[in-house]
């Protein structure tokens, strides 16, 4: 059985688990061939199949960031997808990497951007926290990507403040710092007691900075 066989579609199944499986095979076996044949069906002609594909690579992202790392390219040209599956699926392998290729995902940052302002909601959340770790590697990125981020959390509903505030905090120097406290600040008002406790965590992160 080659390694495509076990993903969720050739077992005739319509929920996770094969691919979730698969993944944690690829990781503690190390399989880097069975790697590659999962990337090379990224492309494949059956939609749930490449959905497929792209579900095991990143749970593999999960498990073992390292495995998937040169994929970082495959990822990012799957932004320019008319399915926001594929679109979505892409920008939580990329966040995954970032911390190993920012240049890599710099070089497409405006199309990174889009993605992530146009896409659903989980592509909001792993867009958000791909950007971040993009801009912690050098201040040019920071520079240009840490006002995005800022908007985000100026905007989004009171109950992901907490969360992409959790997420950017990758990207915060005592030079920024400020600047997110007067965002966060702005919008505890809107916040539920349970989003306050998570909010109050971010501050205390915030602090030893």
């Amino acid at each position: 059985m080659s390694t495509l066989d076990k993903i969720a579609f050739f077992q005739n199944r319509r929920d996770e688990v094969p691919n979730q499986l698969l993944a944690k095979e690829l990781v503690e076996t190390r399989n880097l061939e069975g790697i590659r044949e999962i990337v090379a069906n990224l492309v494949n002609k059956n939609k749930n199949v490449r959905s497929d594909c792209l579900k095991v690579l990143y749970e593999i992202g999960y498990l073992d960031p390292g495995l998937i790392a040169d994929y970082c390219n495959d990822f990012l040209e799957l932004l320019k997808s008319k399915d926001n599956r594929m679109v979505c699926g892409a920008l939580i392998g990329l966040a995954t990497v970032a911390d190993r290729h920012p240049h890599e995902i710099w070089a497409q940052i405006d199309q990174v951007i889009r993605a992530t302002e146009t896409g659903t909601v989980i592509s909001h959340v792993w867009g958000i926290r791909a950007l971040a770790r993009v801009a912690a590697a050098n201040q040019k990125y920071k520079d240009r990507i840490f006002p995005f981020l800022l908007d985000q959390i100026r905007v989004c509903i009171p109950r992901d403040v907490p969360t992409h505030s959790e997420s950017i905090l990758v990207a915060v120097d005592r030079k920024n710092k400020g600047e997110l406290l007067n965002v966060m600040d702005a919008r505890r008002a809107e916040m539920t007691p349970a989003q306050l406790s998570r909010f109050r965590k971010v501050l205390r992160s915030l602090e030893s900075i």
